[in-house]
Parts: C-alpha cells; sequence; structure tokens
C-alpha cells in the first residue's frame, strides 16, 4: 500500500475511532433521563417486560433518546433483568446512571398506613393502596396465613396482628412477604414491658387487642378508656357478661347502626356480648395503640355498669350498683327526649319559612 494510502486510511480510522468514541461516551454519560426537569416516579409492574419499560420511558417523557438507552441497556444486560418496583429518576440522569439503578432494583420505599378498619377486605384495599400488589392477592395470602401461621392466628382473630401505623416497604413486595412483615411488626410491638402486662392480667395478647377494640368502639375520649378497659376486667372476673352494644352492631353486620335495640340483642352470634360471656372470638375492629395500652394500664375500679351522660359530652356515667344504673339511664333517655323534641320543634319552624 502506497504510503498515500495509508496515511489516508489511518486518517478516516482515526476519525472513525474518535467519532466512535465520541458517540459512546455520549451514550453512556451525557445526560439523557428528565433533563432540565424535575426529579419523577416511575413505578414498573410486576409483569413488565423491557419493551414495557421502553414504551414508559417514551410516553412518560422520562428520556430524549430512547435508542441510545436501549442500545447501551442491551450491553448491559438489563433487557433480560427488568425489575418491578417504585424508582426515584434524577434529573439529568445519565443513560449509565438510570440502567445501574433499574437494573439492581434500588427502589425508593412506598409508605402504607392503615387504621379504622373492621374487616380483612377493608385492610386489604387500604394496604395495597400505594403497592403492586391487588387488594385480592393480599387477601388470598391473609387468608393462607391465617390456617397455616404457627403463631396461634386464625380467621377471627388474624386482625388482632395488625397494629395500626405508617410502614415503608417495597412496591413489589410479595403478599406473602407483606405478611410476614406486618407479624414482624406485631412482635416488636408486644415487647418485654407489654408481655409482663398482659400475663399479669391474665390475659393473652390476643385478648388485650379483642378487649382493646371493644374498648375503642365505646368511646370517643381516650382519656376514659382505661376506666372503660376496667369496667370490662372487672365484669370478665366475675363471670358476666360483657354486655357491649359495639359487639351487636358488628354481629349484626349493619356497621351504620346507631342505636341497639332489644331485638339485636337476640342475634345469634358469638360476636353478642349479651348472649354469651367472655369475649368475643376477634376484634370488632382495629383498636390503635393508644387503646390497646388502655387495657395494659386499666384503671383500677369496683364499677360493672356505665351510661353515656345526660349532658351529651361523649362522657359516661359509671357505677357499680345497678339501681345508680338504671336512674343514669333514665337521666340519659329523658335528655335524648327533649334533644329530640327540640330538633322536632326546630324542623317544623323551619318548614314554616
Amino acid at each position: 500500500m502506497k504510503p498515500e494510502k495509508k496515511l489516508i486510511f489511518f486518517l478516516l480510522f482515526s476519525m472513525l475511532l474518535i467519532s466512535f468514541g465520541f458517540y459512546t461516551y455520549q451514550i453512556v454519560y451525557t445526560p439523557n433521563f428528565l433533563v432540565g426537569k424535575e426529579d419523577r416516579l416511575l413505578i414498573i409492574p410486576n409483569d413488565a417486560t423491557f419493551k414495557t419499560v421502553q414504551r414508559q420511558l417514551h410516553e412518560g417523557d422520562y428520556v430524549q433518546d430512547l435508542m441510545s438507552f436501549a442500545f447501551l441497556a442491551r450491553l448491559m444486560d438489563y433487557d433480560q433483568k427488568v425489575k418491578s418496583g417504585r424508582f426515584v429518576i434524577k434529573a439529568n440522569m445519565t443513560n449509565l446512571q438510570a440502567i445501574q439503578l433499574l437494573r439492581l432494583g434500588k427502589q425508593e420505599p412506598v409508605r402504607i398506613t392503615f387504621n379504622n378498619v373492621r374487616l380483612l377486605k377493608d385492610l386489604s384495599e387500604k394496604i395495597t393502596d400505594n403497592l403492586g400488589m391487588r387488594p385480592d392477592e393480599f387477601e388470598a395470602a391473609a387468608v393462607k396465613f391465617a390456617m397455616n401461621n404457627p403463631y396461634g392466628f386464625n380467621k377471627d382473630n388474624l386482625m388482632c396482628m395488625f397494629i395500626p401505623n405508617t410502614y415503608e416497604v417495597y412496591y413489589n413486595i410479595s403478599p406473602d412477604a407483606l405478611m410476614e412483615r406486618m407479624h414482624n411488626e406485631y412482635t416488636k410491638f408486644w415487647n418485654d414491658e407489654r408481655k409482663i402486662k398482659a400475663q399479669k392480667l391474665g390475659l393473652t395478647e390476643v385478648e388485650i387487642s379483642i378487649l382493646a377494640s371493644i374498648v375503642q368502639a365505646e368511646t370517643v375520649k381516650q382519656d376514659e378508656a382505661p376506666t372503660i378497659a376496667g369496667l370490662y376486667i372487672n365484669r370478665l372476673k366475675q363471670g358476666m357478661p360483657l354486655q357491649a352494644d359495639p359487639t351487636l352492631v358488628f354481629a349484626s353486620g349493619d356497621f351504620s347502626l346507631k342505636r341497639v335495640l332489644n331485638e339485636h340483642k337476640e342475634i345469634d352470634s358469638p360476636y353478642n356480648t349479651y348472649k354469651y360471656a367472655g369475649l368475643p372470638p376477634g376484634p370488632i375492629n382495629m383498636p390503635r395503640v393508644n387503646c390497646v395500652d388502655a387495657v395494659l394500664d386499666f384503671k383500677e375500679s369496683n364499677y360493672l355498669y356505665m351510661c353515656a351522660k345526660e349532658d351529651f359530652s361523649g362522657y359516661h356515667n359509671f357505677t357499680d350498683n345497678y339501681r345508680q344504673q338504671i336512674n343514669n339511664a333514665n337521666r340519659y333517655q329523658r335528655a335524648l327526649e327533649i334533644e329530640i323534641e327540640k330538633g322536632k320543634k326546630l324542623r317544623a319552624a323551619s318548614d314554616k319559612k
């Protein structure tokens, strides 16, 4: 080969090499994600493929040059190792940074919060709200856990295992793993101090939670919860039926029920604490932490009866005397009738206008 041709070949090769090197540098190190924009979340579903991810990045306007991302992703085998999850894509990320993030599955945790729940179905909807699983998938895992766990939980008392709070988990956590996580949180909650208090009461952890659910349903005033807990503990010790109206509401299945009548006391259900002594087989709601602690730190008294105060303050009158209980109930009933009559007169006056 003549020297002139060698020189031309060398120059062309050098130019190609420089161009390739520059293009490679651009592919790898030049910002390509959310350029000039703010950080954003990218949620990759559990059944996602590489094509799914490419479509999300394109349609969501995450990436400037999709081809360069796809090229490098294939070189790094990300197209074969797509992981689901909830990822934070930062502004001005390079292809390399984004692929490393997605390939390693470095997720941003999801917060799950649940409270004010009565039934497993309601819990399933709340707990999966920000997760990659469907409510029915979690519910199926919960039922399976209730049937097979070695911890003593069953379909009736399983709700006792869930401690209302906010927790951080990953978006793609499996239903079974979430159940185990919730049990781990339960064991953390029931520390030695709480266990000792439960033992002194002669109640199991589950029984404490069941009683706490009744106490929670009986009052909106947290400062009187220990007194109500003490009253029910007195009844349990004496073998008296709890006669807790909220358990009848639960037994009826009509959670909009405002007044419990004599007919409700005839419902044949293990949750009917007028008909059956002792605690029901499970909680009637998911008790808050402060209600569980109100039972553990109950206020000692001789009280066996309580009735809503006639001032409609939300507090109760307590007594250990049945005759006094009747008097308290009559006062409340008279006050209620007066309020009802006032309401009728106000409505009548309003209708005339």
